[in-house]
């Protein structure tokens, strides 16, 4: 287990450069075993998460050849699909929610898959019915497996069909989608995810020769074909590290530039941030946030209190509501956060008060933050980081705090931003991991 121990209070300053997403790799890598051609990436981060599904992959028998830093070359002409039974599998995958996204593919391919529980953070429920019954729905069945504890999926072939899913799951979709480019005929997804992460996939998917329109909207189209072959793709900058840069410069008065930050795949998170008042520009595909003491929160037109809550693409995305709520706590004004889709991911609040920050913690879905306004800095305490995006609230609040902050259980944190500590130190951050 490691730590890291941050002398809060200090401005930064200077140009970061944010990382490959996360998300949006997860799905890329998991696409590569639909064909038995090379398939080149780049800009992939280095990251835990991710380095743990490269690792699934070469264990089920993929060819993995690293060209440089980021970028990778894989090959799925000799796979054992089975491996997704063995017990190795269930280990390694119960740290990794995104190997769910095997299923898809290798149903697909090999007319049989197994989806073991998935791993990953621990911030509430996270259903696999979108994904099983999208399934079913292309014609494979479904059954728990006691000898292996593992859920089976099998197919004599799959059909495409019509389909409304009962909530936009990104995972979902992305699995579903990668099973039905396979499947005979056409298939319609219905309240589909639209997230940029989908739309890369779409892309690499049509590169590699599938046939699918509707890209970017919530109804998708899929003409199924007989093969794929070879492709290059180039992942998106983390949008979710993004907002989180634009909430560190906010927090600790610092001038920092996000440089090459894929702006035109944002969407609504710079005017979210915006809206507690936080002042930057936009020049070309930068975004420069100048040294800003006090940011003072919206209000609503009929001068009622400011509500920022999750939603499907284009909505807000939720894996950046714990740094809006840790952005606030310095603010001038009070704002509620509405956590809609995770019933546990605002429970780290309770670090924050301890910190100093004034927060009411509603319920599990909502809190309350009661800007401070730079009355008094937040005081250096130790913590612990329950999952990725908090584990980063919170080292952005230990990064604003006077004194030391030691937080604890950092690999949640290494699990999504890379190198982060590095990444911060070249800003100014005094910031150092204790094994």
């Amino acid at each position: 287990m490691s730590s890291f121990e941050v002398i809060g209070g200090k401005a930064l300053k200077g140009n970061i450069t944010p990382q490959g997403a996360k998300n949006e790799a997860l799905q890329i890598l998991s696409a590569v075993v639909l064909t038995a051609e090379p398939i080149t990436i780049s800009n992939i981060p280095d990251i835990v998460d991710v380095n743990l599904l490269i690792e699934l992959l070469e264990a089920m028998g993929v060819r993995v050849e690293k060209l440089k830093e980021g970028e990778y070359r894989f090959q799925a002409d000799k796979i054992d699909p089975s491996y997704l039974a063995s017990d190795d599998f269930k280990t390694k995958s119960g740290r990794l929610r995104g190997s769910v996204m095997l299923a898809g593919p290798i149903l697909a391919r090999f007319k049989k898959a197994y989806l073991p529980k998935p791993g990953g953070d621990k911030i509430g429920r996270r259903r696999l019915d979108t994904h099983i019954i999208g399934f079913e729905k292309l014609g494979a069945t479904y059954a728990y497996d006691e000898k292996i504890a593992c859920f089976t999926l099998s197919a004599d072939k799959l059909v495409g069909t019509y389909m409304l899913l009962e909530e936009p799951s990104v995972t979902g979709t992305a699995n579903i989608l990668m099973a039905a480019v396979f499947a005979e005929g056409i298939t319609s997804i219905y309240n589909a995810a639209c997230e940029p992460y989908v739309q890369q996939l779409c892309l690499l998917l049509n590169n590699m020769g599938a046939k699918i329109t509707g890209i970017g909207s919530n109804l998708l189209r899929i003409e199924g074909v007989t093969k794929l072959g070879t492709a290059t793709h180039r992942i998106l900058p983390d949008m979710i590290e993004i907002g989180s840069f634009i909430g560190l410069a906010a927090m600790t008065k610092s001038e920092i530039t996000i440089k090459n930050a894929g702006v035109a795949h944002l969407g609504i998170i710079p005017e979210k941030f915006r809206l507690l008042g936080i002042d930057f520009t936009i020049k070309g595909d930068d975004i420069y946030i100048p040294a800003q003491d006090i940011y003072e929160i919206q209000t609503f037109m009929d001068g009622g209190i400011l509500t920022i809550y999750d939603n499907p693409w284009p909505g807000f995305t939720p894996d950046l509501l714990s740094i809006i709520l840790v952005t606030a706590i310095q603010a001038r004004g009070s704002v509620l956060i509405h956590q809609k889709m995770f019933e546990s991911r605002l429970f780290f609040t309770d670090k924050l008060i301890d910190m100093g920050a004034q927060i009411i913690l509603c319920d599990p879905h909502r809190a309350t933050v009661i800007g401070l306004a730079r009355k008094h800095s937040l005081r250096g305490i130790t913590m612990s980081s329950p999952d990725i995006r908090a584990g980063q609230a919170l080292l952005i609040a230990a990064l604003s705090a006077e004194g030391k902050s030691t937080i604890q259980n950092i690999e949640q944190i290494d699990r999504g931003y890379q190198n982060i500590d590095a990444r911060l130190q070249a800003l100014g951050a005094q910031i150092q991991r204790i094994k």
